[in-house]
């Protein structure tokens, strides 16, 4: 079969996206590998995949796939090219999108200079929903900064190649253990990144992030993302970050992220008393070419 698609990037982050609101597509997970190899297909982190939705509300249906053809619940530098793609390819004239993953309902907005703003949703912290197990694990509890009842923010200590690495965990509609590093460009990230993905903990394996925090309202980040590696940016990788850092009373509510790719600003007003505010994420997404495809 001929497939048309488009390459896409969002602050270094690669996607083929494809259109299937007027014939539905039914690629196969060998098909979706061809399309993510970059020897022998497109090249891409994730296919992202428009669909029509019968959702009352919901403008389109957001699919995401990673280059290993597994259908994974998020991606937020993808949800940013979503936008341009639509409005490019002129399957909508709105500057804000409702759309529906596998998983969560995103609203999407394009900035008058082009960038983008994802609403995120809330984090979250409850470790089932993660999912984590923290099984025959003892956390370090850090007090949470701001919070009136008193709360606590966990480190958990997870056994990598000898040692403990203390991560945060919490999910951005997919799971993320993040830990503190000195300096990003130092980092294990190659050596714990497949470590941390696959370790018993996390039954749906994990997204793992190394943040360097240079001051209050800037970090550097880089994230092994499950079933791609290390991407040059992660959307959702870079608000589980954000949120981290501020929790640990680390960091200011409005954050510039530096991934290698480029930079996101990532915006988050704190839990209260139980009750979490949403993650606002905005910045760029272009595109790069169109094309097609035997399959």
């Amino acid at each position: 079969m001929k497939l048309r698609f488009t390459k896409m990037q969002g602050a270094g982050n690669d996607f083929v996206v494809l259109d299937a609101t007027r014939t539905p597509l039914d690629l196969s997970a060998e098909q979706m590998r061809r399309l993510g190899d970059r020897r022998f297909g497109v090249g891409a982190d994730q296919i992202l995949v428009v669909t029509r939705s019968d959702t009352p509300g919901v403008d389109f249906g957001y699919r995401i796939f990673n280059h290993s053809g597994e259908e994974v619940e998020h991606c937020g530098n993808g949800a940013r090219c979503f936008v341009r793609y639509v409005r490019e390819q002129g399957l909508s004239d709105k500057t804000t999108l409702r759309v529906e993953t596998v998983n969560n309902l995103l609203e999407l907005h394009l900035q008058p200079d082009g960038r983008v703003t994802v609403d995120m949703n809330a984090p979250v912290f409850d470790l089932p929903r993660v999912p984590f197990h923290a099984a025959g694990l003892r956390p370090h509890h850090v007090k949470v900064k701001g919070d009136r009842k008193g709360a606590t923010f966990d480190l958990w200590p997870l056994a990598i190649k000898g040692r403990a690495v203390q991560v945060a965990v919490l999910s951005m509609g997919n799971p993320h253990a993040v830990q503190l590093v000195d300096d990003v460009d130092t980092a294990p990230v190659e050596v714990q990144g497949p470590l941390i993905e696959h370790h018993t903990s996390f039954p749906k394996r994990v997204n793992v992030g190394f943040m360097q925090i240079v001051s209050r309202d800037h970090i550097r980040l880089r994230v092994f993302e499950r079933g791609a590696g290390e991407t040059l940016a992660c959307g959702t990788g870079a608000c589980a970050a954000v949120v981290a850092g501020i929790r640990l009373g680390l960091l200011d509510p409005v954050v510039d992220v530096d991934a290698r790719g480029g930079r996101l600003t990532i915006e988050w007003q704190g839990a209260r008393d139980g009750l979490s505010s949403h993650v606002f994420m905005t910045g760029p997404a272009q595109t790069v070419f169109q094309g097609e495809i035997e399959l």
